[in-house]
Parts: C-alpha cells; sequence; structure tokens
C-alpha cells in the first residue's frame, strides 16, 4: 500500500509525526500555500499501516490500496 500526502491541506498540527509507528513522517523545509510547513513520507520507512490517515484532521492522506477493512481516502 502507497500512502500519498496533498501537502495543501496540511496545518502542521503534527498529530501524525508523533503517531507513525516508524517515524517515517517528517516536516518539509518548504512551505505550503497556506504557510505551513507539510509533511513528508520516508517511503523505505513506511509500512502502509494507514495510522496516519486515520488520524489527521485535515485529510492530508490519499491512501492507495486498503487501510485495514475500511480503504480509501478522504474526501
Amino acid at each position: 500500500m502507497k500512502v500519498e500526502v496533498r501537502a495543501s491541506r496540511c496545518k502542521q498540527c503534527e498529530l501524525c509525526i508523533h503517531s507513525c509507528p516508524r517515524k517515517a513522517i517528517r516536516q518539509a523545509t518548504r512551505l505550503n500555500e497556506q504557510g505551513y510547513r507539510p509533511v513528508e513520507i520516508d517511503d523505505a520507512l513506511c509500512i502502509g499501516c494507514g495510522i496516519c490517515y486515520m488520524t489527521c484532521p485535515d485529510g492530508v492522506y490519499h491512501v492507495l490500496g486498503s487501510v485495514g477493512s475500511e480503504g480509501g481516502s478522504r474526501p
């Protein structure tokens, strides 16, 4: 499973960074359109568990594949 980031939705709350069991998420050095430093995923560390997707209140993550039995991404 692959997880993509919608950087324009990120508000730098860091909930996903702290919840990632593999520490595969970090803040970017660049700013998004709203002036926040969005998150980036290290694909080499990401195991596709979907915790970031379930934790994020802003729908930053788009999961290609399925997360448990729910799957998909937030609109």
